[in-house]
């Protein structure tokens, strides 16, 4: 490999002219991020390379192999977004951003390095929150209510067709009118199993229905996507996006941390929260159109998670984000290994390109280099050569000028970083978050009734009325068998004092033989019937009349 101070074979020193184009190419007349100096042989400080304020939300990207320099990169311009009052959001995944947060260390190699590239090099501290995805990790919990999510995000992340999209949103819809807030992926579950349950018989008929089998598909999806870590992200009090919209009192913007260790296998969650988050400041955010500087820029490191395994939906709502998001404000910069990492759509949009080292060890490498190399404007380059051979902290630069069109293709050198470009230890961390006035509002989690505990109340209220109304019937059916009994037992006393009449008066015919008994008027038969139906008169009776027929049986 050549030294930093000599060029490659093929790419010898750039002629003057050249290097004039180059000069005139970063000579913005409107506040810029320094990037560092012109490499032709030796380093130019004579030839800043920068990047036009107003025009970084036109979006960026930083590309090169492990141990290249992009991470040092990012933080150099993270730290000159802050200087000129734009607030920074990064998701630190590595934790060797969280130096930003510090006050940068000299030494002998570092002064030489600055001073050969004309950087006044000043050790300083930017402005720093620290936040982690719902609490796991050092940081500011971060989380969001599945309904703050939204059907259509969420069903993208899920990867679902359209019946299955309809269906959740249907069910978002139904959760909203019935007073069932959805705030975790367990409240979500909970109101699918309910609406395919017995008990919710009837309750979707007016908005169509909803399938069993499409019910059994999200819940499955949902289940993967709680395994990848996705629990810890949903849930109260939802982060208000434009936190992260803050400047300091003296105007500097603050940087954002996500400190998100351990993301690599679980790309879902990662890629879910930023998603959400962009989508979530789109809504929030009005239409401002060019400005002098962004509102907002962030950064997506290791942008490969972002893109791995994504479904077309997700893919195509990705790039339809970064295209409008930028009328919002706000800037984007990727950074990854190469620039096939990024998908065709979202790469054309990015206007500023700053690529470190590629390596080209194997066929495939050298395939993506050469690809690489097609996406540069014409220079005076041999870009194949050059991309292999950069030192550290090197990169070929192109960005967008104040007038849209792309600068020269210029070989840089980069400015270092005026923070510590080491991790910030994790007691400083916790002493940074501790004293945070965001921590008061978003420190502990809200556990409040939502689907869940709503639905459990009301199945069990049902259950209760249910069983009081069992209670009932079985009351009213014991008292209609009671009351059938005693209906069956007038009967059989009617039939028996029946009886006894018919008997008394069979034997007063036979005791009066010839004489004609009057029947007695209705009245006086009804009087009649009442004595004699007594018990006490029938008991006399029966003896009298045993009585008589003994005394004649004695004659």
């Amino acid at each position: 490999m050549t030294t930093s101070n000599q060029p490659p074979a093929g790419n010898l020193p750039l002629t003057p002219d050249r290097v004039e184009a180059i000069r005139a190419g970063y000579a913005f007349d409107a506040p810029a991020l320094e990037l560092g100096a012109l490499v032709n042989g030796e380093a130019r400080p004579d030839v800043p390379i920068r990047i036009p304020l107003a025009m970084t939300n036109r979006h960026g990207l930083i590309a090169g192999a492990t141990g290249t320099g992009k991470t040092r990169t990012l933080q150099l311009l993270a730290e000159q977004f802050s200087a000129h009052g734009v607030p920074v959001f990064a998701a630190d995944i590595k934790g060797d951003l969280s130096g930003i947060a510090g006050v940068g260390i000299p030494n002998d190699k570092l002064l030489a390095r600055t001073l050969a590239i004309g950087q006044d090099w000043v050790p300083t501290a930017s402005p720093t929150e620290f936040f982690s995805l719902g609490g796991v990790g050092r940081g500011i919990p971060l989380r969001a209510t599945v309904a703050g999510f939204g059907p259509l995000l969420l069903s993208k992340v899920l990867g679902l067709n359209d019946t299955q999209e309809s269906s959740l949103g249907l069910v978002f819809h139904y959760a909203d009118q019935a007073g069932l807030p959805l705030l975790d992926l367990t409240d979500l579950r909970a109101v699918l199993t309910f609406l395919v349950s017995d008990a919710a018989a009837g309750e979707l008929t007016e908005l169509g229905g909803l399938s069993k089998a499409t019910v059994g598909v999200i819940l499955r999806e949902l289940t993967v996507f709680a395994n990848q870590g996705a629990d810890v992200f949903f849930g109260e009090p939802e982060i208000d996006t434009l936190e992260f919209l803050r400047t300091t009192t003296d105007g500097r913007g603050v940087v954002s941390l996500l400190e998100v260790p351990g993301v690599a296998d679980k790309p879902a969650v990662f890629s879910t929260f930023l998603m959400w988050l962009l989508a979530d400041l789109f809504n929030d955010l009005p239409e401002v159109g060019d400005q002098d500087k962004p509102k907002l820029v962030f950064f997506f490191d290791e942008a490969h998670l972002l893109f791995k395994d994504a479904s077309r939906d997700f893919l195509d709502s990705i790039t339809q984000t970064v295209r409008l998001i930028r009328s919002k404000g706000v800037g984007i910069f990727f950074i990854t290994q190469t620039p096939k990492d990024v998908p065709g759509d979202v790469l054309a949009q990015l206007g500023s390109r700053v690529q470190h080292q590629l390596r080209a060890f194997t066929p495939d490498d050298a395939k993506a280099l050469r690809a690489t190399v097609s996406t540069f404007p014409h220079s005076g380059y041999d870009l194949e050569e050059v991309l292999t051979t950069l030192g550290t902290g090197e990169a070929i630069v192109t960005v967008m000028n104040e007038k849209g069109a792309p600068s020269p293709v210029a070989w840089t050198r980069l400015r270092a970083p005026q923070g510590t470009m080491s991790p910030t230890p994790p007691e400083q961390i916790d002493t940074m978050v501790a004293a945070s006035p965001l921590l008061i509002r978003y420190g502990a989690a809200i556990d409040r009734d939502s689907a869940r505990e709503i639905l459990a109340t009301r199945l069990e209220e049902a259950n209760r009325a249910a069983q009081a109304a069992q209670d009932a019937l079985d009351q009213a059916e014991a008292a209609a068998v009671a009351e059938k009994e005693q209906d069956a037992r007038t009967v059989r006393e009617a039939k028996a004092e029946n009886k006894a009449q018919a008997e008394y008066d069979r034997l007063m015919r036979q005791t009066q033989p010839g004489t004609r008994r009057r029947t007695p008027s209705r009245p006086q038969k009804s009087v009649l019937e009442q004595v004699l139906g007594s018990s006490v008169t029938k008991s006399i009776l029966t003896g009298v009349v045993g009585g008589i027929f003994g005394t004649r049986r004695r004659r």
